[in-house]
């Protein structure tokens, strides 16, 4: 089974799981949200009410969708389109989490996230929704993991991230060796899961040209360098590489000659990556206990409620989830 938490009630994250979930018709899957809300979107993406029906414990039926209410009913008005109010950013949250205990209550099984507005869940009043900065780092708090690493696959493109919801200012202070590595095998095990044997990794370097030997930076001497080196001990059936200046790193992967990218900071992923597989590309948390995914676009408050928004995203989203699944 696949579990999905629906995101925020406000955005398009209820009408795209409804949508993947009636698509993927030989993947048992379980919606966990509100359940007005799913019953409303599924009326708007012409998904009949009797397709779905209350978790019972059992994977659904062909056919059918399992749903899950998580926390209180909300109410019309908690889901104005583009508009979330407190109850739906706590609403949000508690989605993520009961979503999770689930995935770890049932094994062999897999979380896939739609999106959240992290805004409207720190400012929920939830308790500890204050210090929600993602679903990358929320469920590593969750599941007690000593660490998370945000990837993210695409067809002709794989990356990782060393740091992920921080300001770019303190990226340089927040790399390290072990940081580095950690992306780098991280990444070669999500590839080796996936089906590449001996996965060829390259490890960007977060100043240009590669620091050009100390003159535009030190921190590829002082945390990517020794970062490498950790990596290729601790992952000795993958073939990991650099620094690498990040724009060559990414020319090469694309072309064919590594099969992914460890990147420094979020942005430095995440540009090549929508720029080259936007819709396609899917959001992995490694070094968790359970496998998870998530789609690789925002909640969409424009065109929230519409019947506009493509369930592409979410789709490949719980497909990816079921190989992971099936390879753990």
């Amino acid at each position: 089974m696949i579990f999905v938490s629906t995101g925020c009630p406000a955005g398009i994250g209820p009408e795209v799981s409804v949508a993947a979930a009636a698509r993927l018709r030989d993947v048992p899957i379980v919606l966990v949200g509100d359940v007005g809300t799913l019953l409303e979107a599924a009326a708007m993406v012409h998904v009949g009410e009797q397709h779905l029906v209350p978790f019972d414990g059992t994977p659904p039926r062909r056919g059918s969708i399992g749903i899950v209410q998580a926390g209180p009913a909300l109410t019309p008005k908690d889901r104005s389109p583009g508009k979330p109010n407190r109850a739906a950013g706590a609403a949000q949250l508690t989605a993520v989490e009961t979503a999770f205990r689930l995935v770890k209550k049932h094994r062999g099984t897999a979380l896939a996230t739609a999106p959240v507005s992290k805004a409207a869940i720190a400012s929920s009043g939830a308790r500890g929704a204050s210090k929600f900065a993602g679903h990358t780092e929320w469920l590593q708090h969750l599941d007690g993991a000593k660490t998370s690493v945000m990837c993210f696959v695409a067809p002709k493109l794989a990356t990782s991230v060393v740091t992920t919801h921080v300001p770019l200012a303190k990226v340089p202070g927040l790399l390290t060796p072990n940081g580095v590595a950690d992306g780098a095998v991280w990444l070669a095990r999500l590839l080796a899961a996936l089906g590449r044997k001996r996965p060829r990794v390259a490890v960007a370097s977060l100043n240009p040209h590669a620091g050009e030997n100390e003159m535009f930076g030190k921190e590829e001497a002082r945390a990517i360098v020794p970062g490498v080196a950790l990596a290729k001990k601790r992952e000795r059936s993958a073939r990991i590489e650099g620094p690498i200046g990040a724009e060559t790193a990414y020319r090469y992967a694309y072309a064919g000659k590594y099969d992914g990218v460890v990147a420094m900071y979020h942005d430095q992923a995440t540009i090549p990556m929508k720029l080259v597989a936007f819709g396609e590309a899917v959001n992995v948390t490694m070094g968790l206990s359970v496998p998870r995914t998530s789609v690789d676009h925002g909640t969409a408050y424009d065109i929230a409620w519409q019947g506009k928004a493509d369930a592409h995203g979410m789709i490949a989203a719980i497909e990816l989830a079921t190989k992971l699944a099936v390879a753990r």
